[in-house]
């Protein structure tokens, strides 16, 4: 909800909005862009889910009545269909310049902005640095049962607020929730590197296993197939669930993610399952 309110106070209908092909507004969000704002979203090309300065600039349309308003570029931290992939501090500052060039804003989808923070050693505020707007899930590999924010300037959280109530985002005793969050955030952001060590030991794991093929991992997600081995993602995915194993498929691939749950122990269990289901 945090990016559908975002692009609702920065965009009107007919208006562009720049982003990868695959960012999570595009695949994930129901058409939230369209429905909430009417704006569309231009998806842009590039490996691991970031797209290059050049590639925006040559989507920049000139100015013209037969042209829809450019209005908001959107970047993904991490990048979640792609692998959980980092935009790097030196890739953010390209696209912002090209962005202030344009007269375009710069949102940040940073659901996972500080599983990139710890990764790099860089702290989150330098990541998110220049964008004019930033939202934070804390209920990710912070651990918290529920919560998010959306982070900006006096003006813009003063026109997000309008637009929560509008679209029902109203919560009440929400002290509760904030409690959580901020408990993650005192407490729970060091050990986002456990998560990020445990998804390369599966990496590991699953890289040993003939067959199968494995994205190595930037961050707490494990993206890989199994098609090679003689199963189908969809296939493991289920018979991976009916032994308490849960994981997703996205893009074709099986997608597993590290958490505040999940120990070392469980990483080698969820490894040594998927080896015997696929009998090898």
């Amino acid at each position: 909800m945090a990016n559908q309110i975002a692009i609702r106070v920065y965009c009107r209908p007919g208006d562009e909005i720049l982003a990868h092909e695959t960012a999570h507004i595009v695949t994930s969000e129901h058409g939230g862009p369209w429905a909430n704002a009417g704006a569309a979203v231009r998806g842009l090309p590039g490996e691991r889910g970031i797209f290059s300065a050049e590639v925006l600039r040559a989507a920049l349309r000139p100015k013209s009545r037969y042209a829809p308003p450019q209005s908001l570029v959107s970047v993904e931290q991490t990048a979640n269909i792609p692998g959980g992939t980092i935009w790097r501090p030196e890739e953010c500052a390209a696209i912002l310049a090209v962005a202030r060039e344009a007269g375009l804003a710069a949102h940040m989808d940073g659901a996972r902005l500080l599983n990139a923070s710890v990764a790099l050693g860089v702290p989150a505020a330098d990541l998110a640095r220049g964008f004019d707007s930033v939202w934070l899930d804390f209920s990710k590999g912070l651990g918290a049962p529920i919560g998010a924010v959306l982070c900006g300037s006096c003006a813009f959280i003063d026109e997000a607020w309008r637009w929560k109530q509008r679209m029902g985002g109203s919560m009440r005793q929400a002290g509760v929730v904030a409690a959580a969050c901020l408990y993650a955030l005192d407490h729970l952001v060091h050990r986002l590197a456990e998560d990020h060590a445990n998804a390369r030991r599966l990496a590991d794991c699953l890289a040993a296993i003939e067959g199968v093929s494995v994205q190595t991992p930037e961050t707490n997600l494990v993206f890989f197939d199994t098609s090679g081995a003689g199963v189908a993602p969809d296939a493991l995915s289920q018979r991976l669930a009916e032994r308490g194993i849960r994981i997703s498929v996205l893009g074709g691939r099986c997608r597993a993610a590290t958490h505040l749950d999940v120990a070392t122990p469980m990483v080698e269990e969820a490894a040594d399952e998927i080896r015997a289901i696929l009998g090898r």
